[in-house]
């Protein structure tokens, strides 16, 4: 029988799986490129580099971590709403818990945590 050597070239980079993941979280959500990247602490340049592929998220940088923090609120939100549209709503409509919007925060690391601490304690609790 013939062994079979994994091609390890083939599996999925996981800098590339989160660019996928963040980009697709933010057009679930509607957030603009131009939010993203602040969320993220990329230039517009780079944030559209993203969104084409040619720019991977740094695991050594805190574009990383805010990354894994708005994929995880966009995972939170979507197991509690269940939808785009709900999702898109709550993010605009003025939370009291939070003393906001939701989509005011994420730009602020301090503010994005909040959010998603929030959120899983939603989830925890439902």
């Amino acid at each position: 029988m013939l062994a079979v050597s994994p091609n390890h070239d083939a599996a999925p980079k996981p800098n590339g799986v989160l660019a996928k993941a963040v980009t697709r979280a933010a057009d679930r959500l509607g957030v603009s490129q131009q939010l993203l990247g602040k969320i993220l602490g990329l230039s517009p340049a780079t944030v559209s580099r993203l969104y084409g592929g040619s720019y991977q998220l740094d695991p050594r940088r805190k574009e990383w971590d805010l990354a894994l923090l708005f994929v995880r609120a966009f995972r939170s939100l979507d197991s509690i709403v269940g939808d785009s549209a709900s999702a898109h709503a709550w993010l605009h409509s003025e939370n009291l818990a939070l003393n906001a919007r939701p989509i005011d925060l994420l730009s602020d690391t301090e503010g994005l945590v909040s959010v998603v601490h929030y959120l899983d304690a939603s989830r925890a609790v439902g």
